[in-house]
């Protein structure tokens, strides 16, 4: 059954979208979401073993602490809590189909090639996520390896896109970790730190580090397609503000993905996709389940000690926002996911009667810096196993950045979040 793994996780996101219209059907997708991490736990990475252990250790005991103190949230709660985001993590996997690297024999270089490659960067991997890496990655490194500026540019210009992009799973998880947030809210604000950061970062590279930069030889048509996906997006969403913006991408994604799949013939290219691409998201299944677990437990105990945990007498000031945001990014950069962190501080913070959106902009802003910085996130892991990174370059390359984006982030919450609203 293992080599079917790929078509297991197609499952969970075609019972879950009908779910939504037979809602009895979401059983199938949780079991079928469950039954991916038992199949593969013999082949998941060191990290996300130990963190998916850990997360139902931890996750399990408060449950059952909970239980035996009367305190018993539902099995839905413990099993399906983040369902939702796994269906729009396979959702968005499709994307990688509709780009197919059009580019030229040669490297540019120079400044121009730094601005071209940041954007390139930023906007394909808003649609198309991790897989722009290896696009750029695979085409721009020499003998197996980055450069230290070509590490910089697409790690956090990457990373950048989690402040704004729908496609992002950052934006899942601010939706399932703050319901009530408004993307429209969040999307001005996310979208100027992301530009803040691109800016920052082309900066850098060109005046400061002064050293010769080879980009990714990219063509206008290569943008087309994600643009073209993230304003129908917005676009629906304005209208149709009734229908969930998740389930909005795990609709629209693998409809646009086939409309504009470039490999040829469909069918092959679609059953390839299926059998490997779409299997290797199973490290994130194994972590998002367990994410849940954990993060129901959180819940429960709340409810065992509600004085204890409670919050009422606090309020989501400025200071704390940029009290937690700065905990938070040091721990996802440290190597604790940022599922994990949100995870624990989300259901703290909802009963002080918050702003979701600011919430969801904290969450956002967590999961921009720290995984675009952090050699032991999800992009780190990607850039020091393929590319030669190093650790330690990496860190030393970015602590000036991390701190700059804390900072302004700090500031673009009182200006969008605090100051207009009182």
């Amino acid at each position: 059954m293992r080599k079917n793994v790929g078509w297991i996780i197609l499952g969970t996101l075609v019972f879950y979208l009908l779910g939504i219209f037979v809602p009895f059907v979401t059983t199938v997708s949780t079991a079928l979401a469950w039954l991916v991490p038992l199949l593969v736990w013999r082949t998941l990475g060191k990290n996300a073993f130990r963190q998916t252990l850990l997360l139902l250790f931890a996750g399990i005991t408060a449950l059952s602490f909970s239980a035996g103190s009367g305190v018993f949230l539902g099995w839905e709660n413990i099993f399906a809590a983040n369902l939702p985001l796994l269906a729009m993590f396979v959702a968005v996997s499709f994307l990688s189909l509709t780009t197919r690297g059009i580019e030229d024999p040669a490297l540019p270089k120079g400044n121009s090639a730094v601005v071209t490659t940041a954007i390139g960067t930023h906007l394909l991997g808003a649609v198309i996520n991790l897989s722009v890496l290896f696009v750029f990655g695979d085409r721009l490194q020499k003998n197996g390896a980055l450069s230290r500026v070509q590490l910089i540019v697409l790690a956090r210009c990457f990373s950048a896109a989690a402040w704004w992009s729908p496609f992002f799973i950052a934006t899942g998880v601010a939706l399932t970790y703050a319901p009530a947030m408004s993307w429209k809210e969040t999307l001005i604000p996310g979208a100027i730190m992301s530009m803040i950061a691109i800016g920052y970062s082309i900066v850098e590279v060109c005046y400061f580090r002064r050293t010769e930069f080879f980009g990714y030889p990219l063509k206008t048509e290569s943008l087309t397609v994600p643009v073209f996906l993230a304003a129908v997006v917005i676009g629906v969403h304005h209208f149709r503000q009734d229908i969930s913006i998740l389930n909005l991408i795990c609709i629209l994604a693998p409809a646009g993905s086939l409309v504009f799949m470039k490999n040829r013939p469909r069918v092959a290219a679609l059953r390839d996709f299926i059998d490997n691409r779409v299997a290797s998201v199973s490290s994130q299944f194994a972590l998002f389940l367990a994410a849940g677990v954990f993060s129901t437990g959180i819940k429960s105990l709340t409810r065992v000690y509600p004085a204890l945990f409670s919050l009422e007498s606090s309020v989501f000031s400025p200071l704390l926002f940029a009290i937690l945001s700065a905990v938070m990014i040091v721990i996802g950069i440290l190597g604790v996911h940022p599922i994990v962190s949100i995870a624990i501080v989300s259901p703290l913070l909802l009963p002080l009667n918050l702003d979701h959106s600011q919430l969801a902009f904290l969450f956002l802003t967590v999961w921009a810096v720290a995984t675009g910085c952090s050699p032991l996130s999800g992009v780190g892991l990607a850039l020091v196993s393929r590319y030669q990174a190093s650790p330690r370059v990496i860190l030393y390359s970015n602590w000036q950045y991390v701190i700059a984006m804390w900072a302004i982030a700090s500031g673009m919450n009182v200006f969008f979040f605090t100051d207009w609203r009182g």
